[in-house]
């Protein structure tokens, strides 16, 4: 592995169990700040107004999102606040696009996921027929990296519906919802220390996972008590989740990745 392509894969950091810990704090931060959007500030009106919400949510996260990676991806290495502020970028737009495609068009939960599902396949085989893998370790050009983040965005949208879907179509609550995903990622991780599957395969189906965990969670937190939640207000969800995630980020300095995981 030359300098150049060393450089290109430091800027992903290492997947350890302080990654998986941002992860699912900053997918809970892009539910609750999405909703505070699409919901509280743009939708406060009228319910009617929510659709138009999601909307405007989804074109407003969507050009962060859209700075976020280019920025990442002119970057000469890693920088963990900017690596986790588009990978925040991700969920908020995640967020709102799917509420927008399973509420406001109609599609409903179990078309919306069915059409995420098959985005975040095509997206990742052709990501794999275009480079050769889909392991973080190749993550090492321009072209790879937009296929990085295509699919980290789609998983992130595919995960809101998941956790939607199963929280809201089942009525199990949203703390059952979460046990059912965490339920899932412990079969993961079993998986990855007992059997020889593919590392690569293993670590995008537990990023996918932890979004609807993330979603199930944001929604515990800021949904009102009538619905199982604990009415807490989204922007002070927000706000906390954003002052974790800072002191973890300063307190436990993380390392570029130099190997696939």
């Amino acid at each position: 592995m030359n300098k150049e392509t060393r450089e290109l894969v430091a800027k992903v950091p290492q997947v350890t169990f302080l990654f998986w810990i941002l992860k699912i704090l900053a997918t809970t931060l892009g539910e609750t700040a999405g909703d505070a959007v699409t919901m509280s500030w743009l939708g406060e009106t009228s319910p009617e107004a929510k659709g138009t919400g999601y909307l405007i949510g989804t074109g407003i996260f969507g050009v962060i999102f859209i700075v976020a990676v280019l920025v990442q991806i002119r970057a000469r290495k890693f920088h963990p606040f900017l690596f986790w502020l588009t990978i925040v970028a991700t969920t908020t737009v995640g967020t709102t696009l799917a509420d927008y495609c399973t509420r406001s068009l109609g599609i409903g939960y179990t078309g919306g996921s069915t059409i995420l599902l098959l985005c975040v396949i095509a997206s990742l085989l052709i990501w794999r027929w275009a480079t050769g893998s889909i392991s973080i370790e190749t993550v090492s050009t321009p072209k790879v990296e937009i296929f990085y983040w295509v699919t980290i965005m789609f998983s992130q949208t595919l995960g809101t519906a998941l956790g939607d879907w199963v929280a809201d179509t089942n009525e199990i609550g949203y703390l059952g919802a979460a046990g059912i995903f965490i339920g899932l990622l412990l079969l993961i991780l079993l998986a990855y220390y007992l059997t020889s599957f593919s590392r690569a395969i293993l670590f995008w189906a537990a990023f996918i996972l932890t979004r609807p965990l993330g979603a199930t969670l944001g929604d515990f937190f800021d949904k009102p008590l009538a619905e199982g939640g604990l009415a807490l207000s989204r922007y002070t969800a927000s706000l906390t989740l954003v002052a974790v995630m800072i002191a973890l980020i300063v307190i436990f300095p993380q390392k570029p990745a130099s190997k696939a995981h």
